[in-house]
């Protein structure tokens, strides 16, 4: 008899699955900026959480829209998760979280969900609560409403390097251009221009309160090698911290040495690995 079944969670369990969440602040923070946003309510979120446990004891959650998102994802959870999901069409566009579990789960669907884009095993993820060590830049700033037009470039060029699909490929890149203009209203979005071209750009992609997130760090070809990288990233720590939220945190691909490099000399610290599969 199946007696801890996978479930989808509604707002009634909202408390239970903030508690969760607040358990593993970075590698969760995507699925709990989107729940303080939306709520569990079906009408008004835009995925699905699923949950693992004893409606008194909830253990895992499973996050399920854009990206398919497992948190604190047990052995058993991921079975579970992953016995309901192989009957499922896949219409996520990656799955990312722990490394434990996002493999675990691959292994469980690569028959029925692949072939995968790629597949990155190792993400080293990162947070910090100190102050930099390093200056800051004093060039690097809040990108303005006005300046959309001039990011927008750098950012399609960060999406297609790192993800390696250009993000223009679907719908002429209008939902991506919305998510900048967005980022860019919100304040999240960081540049160092020169000459009207930006050098530098990183972004708080996610925000709770317990940490803030950044993605999304880029620096123009030509300036790479000159050492401009470490003293823009301090200058977006510390604006984070000082404003947005008490942790910064991030995650990074373990081949990416030089990035690996300047994160470490503005003082984040290993707090797990991380895993993402493209598709």
């Amino acid at each position: 008899m199946l007696t801890v079944p996978v479930r989808q969670l509604g707002e009634s369990e909202r408390r239970a699955v903030e508690r969760l969440l607040d358990r593993d602040p970075f590698a969760g923070a995507q699925v709990a900026e989107r729940i303080a946003a939306r709520g569990l309510s079906w009408w008004r979120a835009d995925g699905r959480i699923l949950g693992y446990g004893a409606r008194r004891n909830l253990e895992s959650l499973c996050w399920l829209g854009g990206n398919l998102t497992p948190v604190l994802a047990t052995d058993a959870a991921v079975s579970a998760f992953a016995d309901l999901l192989a009957g499922e069409e896949r219409l996520c566009s990656s799955i990312v979280g722990r490394a434990d579990a996002v493999l675990g789960l691959w292994d469980r669907l690569s028959d029925t969900w692949g072939p995968a884009r790629d597949v990155r095993p190792n993400q080293p993820l990162l947070a910090t609560d100190a102050l930099p060590a390093v200056p800051a830049d004093p060039e690097v700033r809040r990108v303005r409403s006005g300046e959309v037009d001039r990011l927008f470039p750098a950012a399609v060029a960060m999406y297609t390097e790192e993800v390696g699909v250009s993000p223009l490929a679907e719908d002429a890149g209008r939902s991506y251009r919305r998510r900048v203009n967005d980022l860019v209203r919100a304040g999240r979005a960081y540049a160092r221009f020169v000459d009207g071209k930006v050098v530098f750009k990183a972004e708080l992609a996610v925000v709770t309160k317990r940490t803030a997130q950044v993605q999304g760090v880029w620096v123009a070809p030509e300036w790479r090698g000159r050492g401009i990288a470490a003293a823009a990233m301090a200058a977006v720590v510390r604006d984070a911290l000082l404003r947005v939220a008490p942790t910064v945190s991030l995650y990074v691909n373990d081949f990416n040495l030089p990035a690996r490099r300047v994160y470490e000399r503005c003082g984040f610290q290993p707090v797990g690995t991380l895993a993402t599969v493209l598709f």
